[in-house]
């Protein structure tokens, strides 16, 4: 039984309540916005446990692709956005706070510690990962923006900290990005993949005395099952883990 408040961070995107819906089911949560419009990353001070949100690509220059930017919209690239968060990362791992990444906040982790990313699943010859909608052709980024999340099974590894919160080694997911990882970094390991060979989570390969960390490609927040271990188990053993340290000051 929790019976204190936490506070927990999640960076801003155009579909933040969302996860601030996630989150406030859990009654003993506040939440903090933490966004580069308002640069305030000083907020972080005040978070107990941080999330990084789903959105927009990540500009490739940050993995050393800036090739890439010829193939992707412009409208999806926020370069302060990527210059803020990996900011954040730094910070709470300094602070050894627990993160979440979710969807771009996996991929975003993922070129922090130096890994790569493929720009687009459907123009590297792959199934679309995107969102579904009848009436766009099932192509590149533009792909389903406003339609209704794909469905797919991953699978879980069985030495990773992901199958120990699920207790399942397969299950069906949402999907609804158009990037993914590519080269992993060093420092982490992949702990789920599709069918399809699509990296759909990663964690520490080596934990030791890190912070804790958990990524996932898919949308937890928004499952329609939100009774599914693929949701409320990510969420509420991500909240145990805030739980059960205490909060480091700088």
């Amino acid at each position: 039984m929790i019976n204190k408040k936490i506070v927990i961070g999640i960076t801003d995107c155009s579909k933040w309540e969302n996860y601030a819906r996630w989150f406030r089911e859990l009654p003993y949560v506040e939440l903090i916005k933490l966004t580069y419009k308002e640069n305030n990353f000083s907020d972080i001070q005040k978070c107990d446990g941080i999330v990084l949100s789903g959105g927009e690509d990540v500009h490739p220059k940050f993995y050393n692709k800036p090739e890439y930017l010829s193939i992707l919209n412009p409208e999806e690239i926020k370069q302060e956005r990527d210059e803020f968060e990996l900011k954040l990362i730094e910070k709470t791992l300094k602070q050894k706070k627990p993160l979440l990444g979710i969807c771009r906040g996996l991929q975003i982790a993922n070129v922090y510690f130096g890994g790569t990313l493929i720009p687009d699943i459907p123009g590297a010859g792959k199934s679309s990962h995107s969102k579904v909608q009848a009436c766009l052709p099932l192509y590149s980024h533009s792909y389903g923006r406003q339609g209704y999340d794909k469905l797919h099974l991953v699978n879980i590894s069985d030495d990773s900290i992901l199958k120990n919160f699920i207790g399942k080694d397969r299950g069906e997911v949402n999907s609804a990005h158009h990037q993914s990882a590519a080269v992993i970094a060093g420092d982490l390991k992949v702990n789920a993949v599709s069918d399809d060979g699509i990296i759909e989570g990663m964690e520490w390969k080596n934990p030791g005395e890190k912070p804790f960390l958990l990524l996932v490609q898919w949308h937890p927040e928004r499952m329609k099952d939100a009774e599914s271990p693929f949701s409320k188990n990510i969420r509420d053993k991500f909240v145990a883990q805030i739980c059960g340290i205490a909060t480091p000051s700088e």
